[in-house]
């Protein structure tokens, strides 16, 4: 091995090093904050897991504080499926035409497009839809509140599709071109090779994209902050206003006092969306690498 190549070598293993160093320490950071909810008696007096897991009301400010996780999870559980119900056929249905059908001139276009949405800040989005989504909602299905779920999940998915995007089409272009021109010689026609060959062959890969979607779906904190209402509630009606895991940490991290209960809880529930987070990432890593070493004929 060359020097030039032996430095290399060294610089990019050190910056894979750090990047991993870092996410153990934020993560060791939340636990620490987080584990005086099992430890701490003062805290446990105020904060039951098991009430914390099965009652309905956070209301942590009052004579008598309350912490649910259930509203939270329920909110945040509401604005993902909207997002995706919106996101995973528009991105999906993009990288099969831009993989499969598209010219080459108009791919090198599409592409940038779609991929340059993920380069507008999450507060520009969360600001159009507060000027215009949520008024198209109430108009459309005669909402009582602009700002609900519906209206949260529509700005959100703008946020998913870049990255389901991108994903998907790049599992579509790692199929090999033999097995594409091997179904057209059996006299199968574009379309049927597509959606018979090309996309049960880049499977893995098309749902670690809409793994890495719902994971972003789920961690997004200033749309949700901006247009889901904000309100801790538990209905079955997605025109409801709702109330998010990460816009809860956000609207009330600053307000709270150190080391207090309220402060305790809300690294705690930083700790749980941290974990399934990182668990929806692992399993779609896995997925795609799995897709790419069957393409290539490895076990």
């Amino acid at each position: 091995m060359e020097l030039k190549e032996r430095v290399a070598y060294i610089v990019i293993s050190l910056l894979a090093s750090v990047a991993i160093i870092g996410v153990v320490l934020i993560f060791v950071f939340i636990a620490k904050e987080a584990l005086p909810v099992f430890f701490n008696p003062e805290i446990k007096k105020e904060v039951n897991l098991r009430t914390f897991f099965l009652t309905r009301d956070w209301q942590p400010i009052g004579l008598e504080p309350k912490y649910s996780f259930l509203p939270l999870i329920v909110g945040t559980i509401k604005v993902t499926i909207i997002a995706l119900i919106v996101a995973l056929p528009l991105s999906l249905g993009s990288a099969i035409f831009t993989a499969e059908f598209a010219p080459k001139r108009l791919r090198e276009i599409i592409k940038p497009v779609i991929e340059l949405f993920s380069a507008i800040p999450s507060v520009v989005l969360g600001f159009f839809a507060l000027m215009t989504i949520a008024s198209w909602v109430q108009n459309i299905f005669h909402a009582t509140s602009r700002l609900n779920a519906v209206t949260a999940g529509f700005a959100l998915a703008f946020a998913v599709i870049p990255i389901t995007y991108t994903i998907c089409e790049d599992a579509l272009n790692t199929v090999p071109r033999e097995l594409k021109e091997a179904s057209i010689a059996l006299g199968a026609t574009r379309w049927q090779t597509t959606v018979r060959v090309v996309l049960p062959s880049a499977s893995g890969g098309i749902f670690a994209g809409i793994m890495l979607g719902l994971a972003r779906a789920m961690g997004e904190t200033m749309i949700v902050l901006m247009v889901s209402g904000n309100a801790a509630q538990i209905t079955l009606s997605f025109l409801d206003s709702v109330r998010t895991i990460p816009a809860t940490i956000a609207a009330e991290m600053g307000e709270v006092a150190f080391g207090s209960t309220h402060y305790v809880v809300l690294f705690f529930l930083g700790l749980i969306l941290f974990s399934i987070t990182f668990v929806i990432n692992y399993i779609a890593s896995i997925l795609l690498e799995r897709t790419q070493k069957r393409l290539r004929g490895e076990r």
